[in-house]
């Protein structure tokens, strides 16, 4: 047991029907019906190999699309694919739920085998949606019609959903109700990974906060400031950005406007709140970098044009930054400097990078564009660990408890001894 979680280690499995809760949600091409990356389905095959080879009967509930927008769900089919070439042997698909075709599907399931149903979301009461509008309580999830229809089949439940864990609906919080309950070991590395990250980092602890997710990184870099976890913090991007407008430094017309005009404004005071609060671990980026006509500008800070917009940090803030990370121990990082997409624009963002492939410290990575700017400079095998969550590992960051982490601890104790 983990932080009050039951861990595979706790289970048994042989001969037992296991729901477990995945996801493998990627980036999908629908001209081609393929996925265009793999790298969370790739994260959690530990735990279905490790099910099935206990000789469990693997039932796999995952998502596929963003969880607001409807247009883009998505069927698991191209999913299954993946994961029988990953796991090599047959990973089976049914265009199905929860109802009678899946229940007999389940049913029929021998030793050691894996079934993937299909999107959970096609089922209304899995869309954000639903959770938004009727914030139902996890005793109540567990009278949806997915957990009614499901766990009755099940004597277990996995879940190995940890960069989902900050949604609180019915395939990740009802089943926990009703069923003994377990983290897989995906789930269990990412959130021992960043408990450790918050409670006992090894020092100098440094988080690396850029990109474009205002409202999560406040929140976070509050939490850590206030608690003591964060011995620095690196600001680029549109974090910098709105610190140095905070303190009245120049950072271009574009920029003002462009955190205007996104709603950014009341970060402005925040920022100047903290600043004046923890001034000497915020560091502000030194210089600036903008494109000009195709071309890389890049000027310290009093010097910047009045009319451009910052796209990256400068030179001697990378500098300055390297120099920081290769003498920490711990580095957390999310989002980039700038702009990495644009080659005029990613100097700042692929030099830090750089950076935190060459420390000796433990690197932590999370979100979605940290892990894209870590795949497009080829430094994934390089750095320390990076999380499959981005609004998970946010929100656990902010001290929030995770909802799919308080139902784990309810599941515990329904596994007896």
């Amino acid at each position: 047991m983990q932080f009050g979680i039951k861990t595979l280690d706790d289970a048994r499995v042989e001969g037992k029907t296991v729901l477990c809760r995945v996801d493998i949600n990627q980036p999908v091409d629908r001209e081609k019906g393929t996925l265009k990356s793999i790298n969370r389905i790739e994260a959690c095959v530990p735990t279905i190999k490790e099910l099935s080879d206990k000789g469990a009967r693997v039932v796999l509930l995952a998502h596929q699309g963003s969880d607001i927008e409807y247009k883009n769900y998505y069927t698991t089919k191209p999913h299954a694919a993946v994961l029988s070439r990953l796991l090599d042997r047959e990973v089976q698909w049914i265009d199905d739920v929860c109802g009678p075709a899946a229940r007999a599907a389940i049913q029929n399931l021998k030793n050691g085998r894996i079934l993937l149903l299909d999107n959970v979301r096609f089922v209304a009461e899995e869309q954000t949606l639903f959770e938004m509008k009727l914030r139902l309580t996890h005793e109540q999830q567990a009278k949806t019609l997915l957990v009614e229809k499901l766990a009755p089949l099940a004597d277990l439940y996995v879940c190995d959903a940890f960069a989902a864990s900050h949604r609180d609906q019915p395939s990740l919080c009802g089943f926990e109700q009703v069923l003994p309950s377990y983290m897989g070991r995906l789930f269990e590395k990412e959130f021992c990974t960043v408990a450790q990250v918050m409670e006992e980092p090894v020092r100098p602890c440094v988080f690396v906060l850029g990109g474009a997710k205002i409202s999560d990184a406040f929140l976070m870099m509050k939490t850590v400031l206030d608690r003591g976890t964060a011995d620095q913090i690196l600001t680029g991007g549109l974090v910098g950005n709105i610190f140095l407008t905070a303190l009245g430094k120049e950072t271009g017309r574009g920029s003002v406007d462009f955190i205007m005009k996104s709603n950014y404004g009341e970060y402005i005071e925040k920022a100047r709140e903290l600043y004046a609060q923890y001034s000497e671990k915020i560091i502000l980026p030194a210089d600036l970098a903008w494109v000009q006509d195709g071309v890389r500008q890049e000027a310290a800070l009093g010097c910047i044009p009045a009319d451009i917009a910052a796209v990256d940090v400068g030179g001697e803030t990378a500098k300055l930054y390297r120099e920081i990370i290769l003498n920490a121990k711990t580095v957390f990082v999310n989002g980039p400097m700038g702009v990495f997409e644009q080659a005029p624009s990613e100097a700042g963002t692929k030099a830090v990078w750089q950076a935190l492939a060459d420390t000796e410290a433990h690197t932590v990575l999370g979100g979605g564009d940290s892990i894209t700017a870590t795949e497009k400079y080829g430094l994934t095998d390089q750095m320390g660990y990076i999380c499959t969550g981005g609004g998970a590992l946010i929100r656990f960051l902010t001290g929030e408890e995770l909802p799919v982490v308080r139902a784990l601890r309810h599941g515990a104790g329904l596994c007896g001894n």
